[in-house]
């Protein structure tokens, strides 16, 4: 099981801050830009999830219509051809221009709502020959399960969020699923900034 100075880091971000948030409305996917094949697998990918978290989702936001939002591309300028999509992300351009030097695949943004609670997100994947590679259902798990709460942003740069449990079988990894469902709990803040939260999250783990 992973220590508490381990859950402290997964919520310490680069420049040392602490920040945890969880959604504070239920979730409404939608997907663009793929087949309906992989649509339903991220659709499924969200449930399971959600359901692990003991969140909720909806079939409308009655704010956003639908709040959690995958788009799949195969170039970043794509993005800039959206309808409305410079409305929804300030600052566009000098985003997709930053992308497109780092050559990046993927990149997630997130909305709060005016307690600090997770309101929105938005998850950006080019297919890039990498992307490409990966199956349609571990790509899934991995974006949602990044998605569901607030991570640091170097939680999973030396280690990924999902786990082999056989031959061809990709999981969540059990350390990550039992900090996700700790931070579900009633009882705790849907949003922290006091490295202290971590203690109260490592000692729920196992319970969960």
């Amino acid at each position: 099981m992973i220590s508490s100075e381990g859950v402290e880091a997964l919520f310490t971000r680069a420049d040392g801050s602490y920040l945890f948030a969880r959604w504070g409305r239920p979730i409404v996917p939608v997907v663009f830009g793929t087949d309906d094949k992989t649509l339903e697998i991220v659709k499924g990918a969200v449930e399971a999830v959600v359901m692990m978290a003991g969140h909720q989702m909806a079939e409308t936001d009655p704010e956003l219509g639908v709040n959690l939002m995958f788009f799949f591309f195969r170039e970043w300028d794509e993005l800039l051809e959206v309808p409305d999509m410079d409305r929804m992300i300030p600052d566009l351009g000098p985003l997709v221009a930053r992308l497109k030097a780092a050559e990046a695949n993927q990149y997630r943004i997130f909305r709060f709502d005016e307690a600090g609670a997770i309101k929105a997100s938005f998850v950006f994947l080019r297919m890039d020959d990498q992307l490409s590679k990966v199956p349609a259902d571990t790509l899934a798990l991995a974006q949602v399960a990044q998605t569901i709460l607030l991570w640091s942003d170097t939680a999973f740069t030396d280690r990924s969020v999902l786990a082999q449990a056989g031959e061809g079988q990709v999981i969540l990894r059990p350390d990550i699923g039992a900090v996700i469902r700790a931070g579900y709990d009633p009882v705790m803040p849907a949003v922290a900034q006091d490295a202290s939260h971590a203690l109260r999250l490592s000692a729920r783990l196992g319970q969960m």
